[in-house]
């Protein structure tokens, strides 16, 4: 029999990682006739390599534009679709699926079960429910409780790869300069830059068996700092999900999202500072119906800036993570928290100033409102945001991004960063639960009895 053509239908990254796990080395089964690129600008007409294809790709996988599905399902002769990219909801999935079946292809989801590659080092994966639930500053909470008890912690980032394929297959971040030796761009600079400066390291990149291999090697424990609402590309030891309590029932609604939920170990409620409580019991309702045997954790996650007084009564220009304003649809973020603690007088509305890809960017995404996206994709588009903020007619720029943008954009005005970590209130503590779970005693008796 012919082996069977597929379209994967991608974002580069959970794309990439379903070919290897389901794909690869099946050449006389499947032949993957194309993969294509949404959500992240500029990532189409490239081509998976040879090199990370194998055995019957000779020339690689074309990349190709997902605006042209219809035409690509009939010029490849493609039979089945796989969906493999994250954060969209399931009626998004629904019209996909239409499409694709309309087009003469069948269509099936990229499933967790079959894309979680098994460690022979402990790991701890958290996800997420949607974008922008607070995933990083939780990273970095597990990270700090892991080093605490002397553990070696390796964190594996969830792929972003919008370069050349080939040589991010394996990437490894032990330093700074390693950002600028590996071309990052501002969103991943945001994700890997608190790992280092904290001398942990973080591996990403396009081949996560080969990544996993390296890095088991230097790990007493796997950190799977996961993307997007994506679910682990790795089986969990322990699966901790956040959950968002300024979008209940999201956690039901997103693919895959949902998977995390369903299959969490701990479920986390971040932001509880500053969320509705009633918000929070619709989603405590969920978890005890779908997922009675979680463990439930509750969090804040504190914004402040740096100098309050100079937001005080000012006109602001709130500049907010990019994932979580774009295909995250957050309206509000950790500067805008930080802008109204501070008594902000105005939110200062970016949209008359755009400059260059923004503009396409608020024409993709109308919801993000007066916030500023940081996206910084490519050099033009790091210059896009730079020329933009300086346009802007405000008295400060609040800077709500996981890095200091100021290293990157040189800003015209005065400026104020925005800090946030995770501070968990509620036993018993993440904290409690890691030790018990390692068998490692509390520092302090933590009075819960989970510790032993």
């Amino acid at each position: 029999m012919a082996a069977k053509k597929v379209l994967i239908l991608g974002a580069a990254g959970k794309d990439f990682h379903t070919f290897n796990c389901v794909f690869r080395g099946k050449r006389d089964e499947f032949e993957v006739v194309a993969i294509t690129a949404t959500q992240i600008p500029w990532i189409e007409d490239r081509v998976y390599p040879a090199s990370l294809a194998g055995d019957g790709y000779p020339n690689g996988i074309p990349i190709r534009d997902e605006d042209d599905l219809e035409k690509l399902i009939k010029k490849y002769g493609a039979e089945e679709c796989v969906f493999a990219y994250s954060d969209v909801s399931y009626e998004y999935i629904d019209k996909m699926k239409k499409r694709c079946e309309d087009a003469g292809a069948s269509f099936r989801l990229s499933t967790a079960e079959e894309t979680m590659v098994p460690s022979s080092v402990p790991v701890i994966a958290i996800c997420a429910v949607r974008t922008g639930c607070g995933k990083s500053q939780t990273t970095r909470h597990i990270r700090d409780i892991l080093l605490d008890m002397g553990l070696t912690v390796v964190a594996i980032r969830h792929p972003m790869p919008y370069g050349d394929l080939a040589k991010q297959a394996v990437q490894r971040f032990a330093t700074i300069d390693d950002l600028k030796k590996h071309e990052c761009t501002i969103e991943e600079m945001e994700e890997y830059e608190p790992h280092i400066v904290n001398n942990t390291i973080v591996y990403a990149g396009v081949d996560y068996h080969a990544i996993l291999e390296q890095a088991s090697k230097e790990a007493d424990v796997i950190l799977w700092d996961g993307g997007n609402n994506d679910t682990p590309f790795y089986r969990p030891d322990i699966h901790i999900t956040v959950v968002d309590p300024h979008r209940p029932g999201n956690e039901l609604d997103y693919y895959p999202g949902k998977d995390n939920f369903l299959m969490a170990d701990i479920i986390l409620f971040n932001k509880m500072d500053s969320a509705d409580p009633e918000n929070a019991k619709i989603i405590l309702n969920h978890a005890k119906e779908y997922n009675p045997g979680a463990i439930i954790v509750y969090a804040n996650s504190p914004a402040l800036a740096e100098k309050p007084e100079m937001i005080k009564g000012k006109r602001a220009l709130i500049v907010e993570d990019g994932p979580t304003c774009t295909h995250g649809g957050m309206k509000i973020g950790a500067g805008t928290v930080a802008a109204q603690h501070a008594g902000v007088g105005e939110m200062v509305d970016p949209r008359p100033y755009l400059k260059g890809s923004l503009i396409d960017t608020f024409k993709k995404y109308p919801g993000i409102g007066k916030l500023l996206p940081a996206m910084g994709y490519s050099d033009e588009q790091v210059k896009d945001l730079e020329d933009t903020i300086n346009a802007v007619d405000c008295d400060v720029v609040v800077i709500g991004t996981p890095i200091d943008l100021r290293r990157l954009v040189k800003i015209n005005k005065p400026s104020v960063r925005v800090n946030y970590n995770l501070e968990v209130i509620s036993e018993p503590s993440l904290e409690a639960i890691i030790r018990n779970a390692f068998q490692a005693p509390m520092s302090d008796d933590c009075g819960c009895s989970c510790c032993g």
